[in-house]
């Protein structure tokens, strides 16, 4: 379901799928892969159709001269800026150049004033593929950054140029990439593709597998978010049960003049179907949520931790109080999970640490990667460049489920197991929608969810809510975290319509 592979798992399917097939035919099916993908948006009469492609010096190169040949071929007007290796060519790729050149495509020297000035209707990006180790510089930069700037669609194939297909970053500190619009990837699809820059640059995906037998694919360890993966845990309430069969949850946080955040997360648990929520406060604790009357406030240090589903941290401040308060949640024997501040704590104390990773039951952590950088004793731009990596870490060294928040949020299991999430949007980049995830989060692992589906669940819907909001037109600007809540009790609520037993 929904695999995803390494740039070194690629390969060494794409060298044994081809050591059982003729030469050059992987290439050839790669071409025409991109030539079909290229079609589809193309009108229906190719005779005026403009089209530039991007050919590098490598094999994915030799992708985009397949491409342009079969492009050719069906009566599309062609131009092909050719990039030729340093050394000789590989056999298919020389055999690709072939059909190009003998095709009615059109080879043409680099030029930014034809590249800038011409009418096209797609660019077809072949630069360069999963073997890129150096930034776009010189000339190719200058194209990249040419190609940016024009208003048609962009076709990569296998992932857009100057993106690295492992961790979605841009190769180089100061680089660039082809923002494309659509992307054909080929053998398997890429987490690159999915998580940090990759949403942005890689448009719309698609995946080809080159009629490669399932015999040459091993199990993955990294998948795209999937609702199979938790559809099981999704159950119809029956009518013979009351408010403690659902679970409680106490949210713990709200120093003084951060009481809001707590609120956001008690209010998801609540929205999100858990029995009873309890807004518990470091100090000053309001009488009663006003918004939320449902709500029980209460002062923190009189509640027993082992009553409840714990999620701690919003709002918590840095105190030796909270301090003493997460180390309490810790021993405690539920389940628990840590956000915010609770994580910033965690991060300035390796006995907490130490007694996090050894709790019996697990634990569900939710940093951004500021927060993530703390916890591994490294910078964001270090987080950021591995995003995939960075929560593996995490979730190994701290025995947790963790959540690495972001455009592509990681999942990542103890074992290694890691997923990348599909849903959300920039809505979602606004103060307190991290506490609304830890609410919901907290409301399916208090229902009896197991935390690895309730982190899977609760990321999922988070973001969905946020693509239904901008669908109907609230947002992504100006959305607000609060505004989340009722969406997603709705897409809750249909998702157990549609996939409950």
């Amino acid at each position: 379901m929904n695999p995803l592979y390494s740039s070194a798992e690629i390969r060494a399917i794409e060298h044994a799928a081809a050591a059982a097939l003729p030469d050059g035919v992987l290439m050839q099916r790669a071409g025409q892969a991109g030539a079909n993908a290229a079609l589809d948006l193309l009108p229906f009469s190719t005779s005026k159709a403009k089209v530039l492609i991007l050919a590098g010096p490598g094999n994915n190169g030799g992708d985009a001269l397949e491409t342009a040949a079969h492009l050719a071929y069906a009566g599309a007007q062609v131009t092909v800026l050719h990039f030729p290796p340093q050394s000789a060519p590989s056999a298919e790729r020389a055999a690709a150049m072939r059909r190009a050149q003998t095709s009615d495509a059109r080879f043409a020297d680099l030029d930014l004033a034809m590249v800038a000035g011409t009418e096209w209707m797609l660019v077809v990006d072949g630069l360069f593929g999963i073997g890129l180790q150096r930034p776009l510089a010189g000339a190719l930069r200058e194209l990249a950054e040419a190609v940016n700037g024009l208003k048609c669609s962009v076709l990569a194939l296998d992932l857009p140029s100057g993106l690295d297909a492992d961790t979605g970053a841009i190769v180089g500190l100061d680089g660039v990439a082809i923002h494309a619009t659509h992307t054909i990837t080929f053998i398997g699809n890429k987490p690159g593709l999915h998580t940090c820059d990759g949403r942005d640059y890689a448009g719309l995906v698609d995946v080809s597998r080159l009629d490669i037998d399932a015999s040459h694919f091993a199990p993955a360890r990294l998948h795209l978010n999937d609702v199979k993966f938790f559809s099981r845990h999704l159950r119809a309430r029956r009518h013979n049960t009351h408010k403690g069969s659902y679970g409680s949850v106490a949210v713990i946080g709200g120093a003084r003049g951060m009481s809001g955040a707590p609120l956001l997360a008690a209010r998801a648990a609540l929205n999100s179907g858990a029995g009873r929520v309890y807004a518990l406060f470091v100090e000053d604790p309001l009488p009663c949520d006003s918004g939320q009357p449902e709500l029980m406030c209460r002062l923190a240090d009189d509640f027993d931790l082992g009553a409840a589903t714990l999620v701690i941290g919003p709002g918590l401040s840095a105190s030796r109080h909270a301090s003493e308060l997460l180390e309490r949640a810790i021993a405690s024997g539920g389940a628990l999970l840590a956000d915010a501040d609770a994580l910033n704590l965690l991060a300035s104390s390796p006995a907490l640490q130490t007694a996090l990773a050894q709790r019996q039951a697990s634990s569900i952590l939710t940093p951004h990667p500021l927060e993530a950088a703390r916890l591994l004793g490294s910078t964001i731009t270090d987080v950021q460049a591995d995003r995939i990596g960075a929560a593996r870490k995490l979730a190994a060294s701290l025995n947790a489920h963790v959540v690495l928040k972001g455009s592509g949020t990681v999942i990542a299991a103890p074992n290694g197991d890691a997923v990348v999430n599909t849903t959300g949007n920039p809505a979602l980049a606004t103060a307190g929608t991290g506490d609304v995830l830890s609410g919901l989060c907290g409301a399916l692992l208090a229902q009896g969810w197991p935390l690895w589906e309730a982190a899977l669940a609760g990321v999922w819907l988070h973001g969905m809510a946020a693509d239904v909001l901008v669908t109907e037109g609230t947002g992504p600007i100006g959305l607000t975290a609060g505004e989340l809540i009722p969406a997603i009790r709705v897409a809750l609520n249909r998702m157990v319509q549609h996939h409950g037993r």
